[in-house]
This record gives structure tokens, C-alpha cells and sequence, in this order.
């Protein structure tokens, strides 16, 4: 339904005509993102400044009209769409590095930075921000933290939440404020800072980031192992996580992910069932001895294949079969359903075993990859007909069910927008999951923070 006109005047004195915008084809463009879910909102606005948000979250609370933040629109999980309609805020023009302080290893940053933009804007300084995304080329350091993003180099640099010291908000409940710190130590009150990353837009909108920076090490070794099959990778997987030498990336692949990366140019052994891609970095004089503790740990029964690059040329082509694979699975299915569990490293076997067993069952392709190194494996369930679709739900849910019994969680880095929301009870005992909607409505009494997100609906 159109906004109120009252509200459309607020808008309108709060960004002026070149950042407000209700046509149908701006709607249009803001009404998705990357999980394919759609709904037009009634506006669209563009803050560049952080009091344009402290007006926005007043005016949109005095109507009680929904107000949803937008990056790029990368998630995967509709997190970013407006189901209920109201305002978009897209924060693409706020888009400014305010400072970047090598001394103390920070930068401080507006929402609509591009992941991509901020590394090579460090890079010059010898630093990086961990958090690594497939989508960082586009996506924003404001969507980063939405969705706690992380990446191969999780594993051993952490994901967002561990790579953010401080932010500047506005909460649904109109108060604006700055929590955290510029310091690595801090013992102050509650961590507001880490509490916020993560809640998809349903508690506060970030205007400022002060960003936990990392020095880039000195070299890097690209190692490929290949297996037998997906039960010996996961072996390895394990083994390697209990050694000292931690990598700082463990890609995992399945053999359903070798035949798709194979039939589209990757290079991959033939007689492998399963991959591992692990990287090792450090100081240049350090890297044969890290790279030797991680053979030993690869080196299990089933092993049939061994490379460590020697340049960046064979760097490329031994990460060429991970890259190969998101277009390949999009020619199997568009209606591919893409969601990145997690569980204790050393129960990735049992994991792997589960999937194998629901993909035969439910007669249904499932093509998993991912980091294994923390647990976090990308599976894939791959419709391609009404029959195939409609039992993709169920055992989507089964999925999860068995995640779950392994002491795992529903999502490691793509949130929980809506495409989760559901499974949540699942996931989160009775008890915390009531505190986190006390705590919602603490922040957002009126409830116009993305509604319908994250937490399912009170059925008390």
C-alpha cells in the first residue's frame, strides 16, 4: 500500500528528490536479492549521513511503517527483502573509508564500503581484513556485518564478529549510539559490538565500522590433496584441524562437486572422489615445515594425489576446480537451494555420510563444498523438476534435523533472513530464543526493523 502522505513529505525533507525515489522501476530494482525472492517496497531512500538515519528511524516509527537496510544484495536467505513492504534504505552512497590507521591496525569505514574496495585500499599499508566472502568484489562491509560474513580464511583468522571493534548505530528505538572500542582489549559493559553483528537489520542500522585490520603475511602455499572418496577427505579434514599448524584456508569438495567442476574446465584429478584445497601462510622461511605438518595430517588411507604450487600460475590451476563450480551448479538448477551448515570439524565424516544417505533417499542430487576446515560445507540441493522440488523441502528439513544431532547450527556466514527463519526452533533452545525477542523489542519496540526476519513468530 503507498506510504502515508505525511510520511512521504518527512522522506522527501529528509533526502531531497535525488535520494528518495517511489517509481516503480527504482522499486523494482531494490525488491530482491540473491535468494530469488521478491517484494517491492513503497520507497526506496538513499542515507549519506548518519543523521539522515537517526530522521529516518523516527519518521518511519512515528508511522509504523517497516524500514529495511540494504548493502548489495548478495545474501542468499532474503534477509534483505522487503515482505512487508515500507522503506528501503540502500546504503550504496555511504560508501566512504573515514580513516585507515596502520599504527593501530583499524579502519573505520561507512556501511556501503565494498569488501573488495577496503582490500585494495589496505593493501598499500600491508594489511587486510580477514573476512573473504565469494561475493566480495560486490558485497558491502554493511552486509558483511548484517550476516557475520566470513570466507576460506575463517578458519584461522575468524569471521566478522571476531574482525569488528566498534560500530556507530541507530536503533529501531530511535537512540543512537556508539559502542565498542578503537582497541583490541576492552572490558567495558556488555559487548554490544559483537551482539549486533549478525542480526540481519532487525535490531539497529550501522552507519560506522571500526574494523579489526590484519597484516598480510609474507608468503603463501596453495596445497591440493585428493582422495578416494569424500569419507577420507573428511578423515583428513580432522586430522589436519588437530595438528598445530593451523591453515588458513581447507576447501572441501564431494564427488558430486568434482564431476560438475571436471565437466566444466577445473582441473581435478580423475581418479579423486573427493578434494581437499588448503593454503598455509606465513613467513617465506616458516612455510616448508607448515607445509610438511599438513602432509603428514593429509596423508591417510586414500590418498591419491599430492601437489603443493610452485608459482602463481599453478596456484590458479589447483584452485581452478573450486571456481569452476557456482556456474556449473547453475546449469543444473536455477532453483538450486544453497544453505552452509555448520558442525564440530570432527564430526564433518559423520556430516558428509548423513547428506550421502538423504541425497539417495530423497532421490534428489546434493553437491556439497565449502570450509571444512571450521565445519562450515555449502550444500547444495539440486532440484531440477516439480517432483525433485517439492522434495527438496523435506528433505532440506532433514538436513537440518541431522545437523543439529551432530551438535552443529543452521547457518556459518549466510545468516537467516527468512530461508531459515522456520528451522530456528530447532536450532535455539526455548529459553534463548524468547530472550532474543525480548531483546528485539527492546531495541525495536514498534517492530519496524526488517520484520518477519530471523526469529520465527511467537506462537506463546
Amino acid at each position: 500500500m503507498p506510504l502515508p502522505p505525511s510520511l512521504a513529505d518527512a522522506l522527501h525533507a529528509i533526502f531531497g528528490a535525488e535520494a528518495c525515489a517511489w517509481d516503480d522501476a527504482t522499486r523494482a530494482a531494490y525488491a530482491y536479492d540473491n535468494s530469488r525472492r521478491c517484494a517491492l517496497p513503497d520507497a526506496v531512500v538513499f542515507p549519506t549521513s548518519h543523521e539522515q538515519v537517526v530522521a529516518l528511524v523516527a519518521a518511519c516509527r512515528e508511522h509504523r511503517v517497516p524500514l529495511v537496510a540494504r548493502g548489495r544484495g548478495t545474501n542468499t536467505t532474503g534477509a534483505t527483502v522487503p515482505d512487508a513492504g515500507g522503506v528501503v534504505a540502500s546504503f550504496e552512497r555511504m560508501n566512504r573509508i573515514l580513516a585507515i590507521e596502520p599504527g593501530n591496525r583499524i579502519a573505520i569505514v561507512e556501511p556501503g564500503v565494498l569488501n573488495a574496495d577496503l582490500q585494495r585500499a589496505l593493501k598499500e599499508h600491508g594489511l587486510f581484513w580477514p573476512p573473504d566472502p565469494t561475493s566480495a568484489p560486490y558485497c558491502t562491509i554493511g552486509g558483511n556485518l548484517a550476516c557475520n560474513a566470513g570466507g576460506p580464511r575463517a578458519v584461522k583468522y575468524g569471521a566478522t564478529r571476531d574482525n569488528v571493534l566498534g560500530m556507530r548505530v541507530v536503533a529501531g528505538n530511535g537512540r543512537d549510539f556508539r559502542c565498542g572500542t578503537r582497541t583490541t582489549k576492552g572490558s567495558v559493559g556488555y559487548d554490544l559490538t559483537r551482539f549486533l553483528v549478525g542480526s540481519e537489520g532487525t535490531l539497529a542500522l550501522v552507519t560506522e565500522a571500526t574494523l579489526k585490520l590484519t597484516p598480510k603475511p609474507a608468503a603463501v602455499r596453495t596445497l591440493r590433496a585428493g582422495y578416494r572418496d569424500v569419507e577420507s577427505a573428511a578423515n583428513a579434514v580432522a586430522r589436519i584441524m588437530a595438528q598445530p599448524v593451523t591453515p588458513c584456508a581447507l576447501e572441501f569438495m564431494d564427488d558430486a562437486a568434482l564431476r560438475l567442476a571436471r565437466a566444466h574446465g577445473g582441473d581435478a584429478p580423475a581418479e579423486a572422489g573427493a578434494l581437499l584445497l588448503i593454503e598455509v601462510d606465513g613467513a617465506e622461511d616458516a612455510l616448508d615445515a607448515a607445509a610438511a605438518a599438513i602432509e603428514g595430517a593429509a596423508r591417510v588411507d586414500g590418498l591419491v594425489e599430492w601437489r603443493a604450487a610452485r608459482d602463481a600460475a599453478e596456484t590458479a590451476a589447483l584452485w581452478a576446480a573450486r571456481k569452476a563450480l557456482s556456474p556449473a551448479l547453475r546449469t543444473i538448477s536455477p532453483d538450486k537451494i544453497n544453505e552452509d551448515v555448520v558442525v564440530p570439524v570432527s564430526r564433518v565424516p559423520e556430516l558428509i555420510a548423513r547428506l550421502r544417505e538423504l541425497a539417495r533417499r530423497f532421490d534428489l542430487p546434493i553437491v556439497s563444498f565449502g570450509h571444512a576446515g571450521n565445519g562450515n560445507l555449502h550444500v547444495n540441493l539440486l532440484p531440477r523438476d516439480a517432483a525433485e522440488r517439492a522434495r527438496a523441502h523435506d528433505c532440506l528439513r532433514e538436513v537440518f534435523t541431522a545437523v543439529i544431532q551432530l551438535d552443529g547450527t543452521l547457518s556459518g556466514e549466510h545468516g537467516i533472513g527468512t530461508a531459515k527463519r522456520d528451522f530456528m526452533a530447532q536450532a535455539v533452545e526455548v529459553g534463548a530464543l524468547a530472550t532474543m525477542r525480548e531483546i528485539k523489542r527492546a531495541f525495536d519496540p514498534e517492530g519496524i526493523l526488517n520484520p518477519g526476519k530471523l526469529l520465527p513468530a511467537d506462537a506463546g
